[in-house]
């Protein structure tokens, strides 16, 4: 008997088919906790589906992911709708997700307590909201054109106040378009940047009516808007993100008109009210004014104005006997200080002793004068006496007593015979020289 072996890959495609074709497997509803949830901005999302005593892997696609209106967290339970199937490449079964919906709590409900929670934590609901204006020119609403809503309100504000405009921003207010269209005309009102308070509203209706109204994009643009915002949606019992983020909520679209615009009759009272008041006033200022000038006019300083400056020139005058006797005093100090200086000055002058060093300088210059002489005189004695030891000390003086001396040619003095070098001999005598030529020369006997 042949056996014939089934590769993995076989094997797996065998197992998926049978899934495939299973009618209990192609639609299963599956409630469990959600487990391994990772959220991944615009892609597929893999997660398990847990319990007490089993678990199973899960997918749900980008396509499907998108249409659910809450996020998916950790351990929350949770009711899906897909089809069970196998995953070739790792031969493991998995749960393919359509559509998904929180376990006990409605998903549009569970999807405005996440984005409420997550607002609130950022700080949009408690932020300072923006007074409204209170005497409001131009009036932007945005709103169903077809609604009752602009119906209302275009009655409330020319019954209130009929001198301001009303100006329609027609848009949806409920589907899967209508966030944007509201985020997109809450954007060109601020940019026209010339209305002076923004009304958003609709009619009432169930929490997927009015979903919009609870999207992320609106309540950002209404947080981001520099015109404050009145928000209108629903009844007085539905509650919104819008209604939360705007800066003033009214119950219905009635509330809102009476809130952006106020009583143009009792404003016209209160004028008038605010005018009496004014003139009551202005005649009591001028009241006590009057009597306040009859007072000043019946003032000493008015009626006797002399009176006003006898006290500062009876002050002009004790100051002005203080200064000259002040000045006085200094001056004769100063006088007195003067003449003490003066005094001191000339013991120490120094004329006495100007002269007394002229006398000094006066007989050192007559000493030195005597001391150079006898000095030049002393010097004179001593080289007259240098001078007659010198000449007995002269050759001329030996020479005149009839001695002479002989050089050579080259006038080198020859005190030898044997010092001769040449034939020409100089004699010197006292009175001249003689040029002699040696003719014979004869050597004597040197003396011991």
């Amino acid at each position: 008997m042949t056996v014939e072996y089934l590769s993995v890959s076989a094997l797996t495609k065998y197992i998926k088919r049978k899934f495939d074709v299973d009618p209990y497997l192609t639609k299963v509803y599956l409630t469990g906790e959600i487990s391994n949830f990772r959220l991944r901005p615009n892609a597929h999302q893999y997660f398990s589906l847990k319990d007490d005593h089993a678990k199973i892997s899960a997918i749900m696609f980008k396509s499907a992911f998108n249409k659910i209106k809450f996020t998916p967290e950790e351990g929350m339970k949770v009711l899906v709708t897909g089809h069970i199937s196998v995953y070739e490449p790792s031969g493991s079964y998995q749960i393919y997700v359509d559509s998904m919906e929180p376990d006990g709590v409605g998903q549009l409900y569970q999807a405005y307590e996440q984005l409420k929670r997550k607002l609130d934590q950022e700080g949009l609901f408690s932020q300072p909201k923006k007074p409204l204006v209170r005497f409001p020119k131009q009036i932007a609403v945005v709103t169903s054109p077809s609604g009752a809503v602009i119906r209302d309100i275009i009655t409330t504000v020319r019954r209130r106040y009929p001198i301001a405009q009303i100006v329609l921003f027609p848009a949806l207010v409920q589907g899967n378009e209508a966030s944007a269209d509201i985020v997109r005309q809450i954007e060109r009102v601020n940019q026209l940047d010339r209305f002076d308070t923004l009304i958003i509203g609709r009619g009432g209706g169930s929490i997927e009516d009015l979903w919009p109204f609870n999207e992320e994009a609106v309540a950002r643009a209404i947080s981001a808007s520099r015109i404050p915002v009145i928000s209108s949606v629903g009844h007085e019992t539905d509650t919104t993100i819008a209604d939360l983020v705007a800066d003033v909520r009214a119950a219905t679209p009635t509330a809102a008109a009476e809130l952006a615009v106020p009583r143009l009759d009792q404003v016209l009272v209160d004028l008038k009210t605010s005018q009496n008041r004014v003139i009551n006033a202005e005649y009591q200022i001028l009241q006590q004014l009057e009597l306040r000038l009859k007072r000043l006019r019946q003032s000493p300083i008015f009626t006797s104005p002399e009176r006003l400056y006898e006290t500062f020139s009876q002050k002009l005058d004790l100051l002005s006997q203080r200064l000259k006797n002040q000045s006085d005093k200094i001056t004769s100090g100063r006088r007195n200080q003067l003449s003490e200086l003066t005094m001191r000055l000339k013991m120490v002058a120094p004329t006495h002793t100007i002269n007394d060093q002229r006398q000094r300088l006066r007989f050192l210059v007559l000493k030195l004068s005597q001391q150079q002489s006898k000095r030049v005189s002393d010097d004179r004695q001593r080289y007259q006496m240098l001078v007659s030891a010198l000449d007995h000390l002269s050759p001329l003086k030996i020479l005149r007593r009839g001695y002479t001396y002989t050089t050579d040619e080259n006038n080198h003095f020859v005190s030898r015979v044997a010092d001769l070098k040449s034939k020409t001999i100089n004699v010197h005598f006292s009175d001249g020289i003689v040029n002699a030529t040696v003719d014979q020369i004869e050597y004597g006997k040197e003396d011991d």
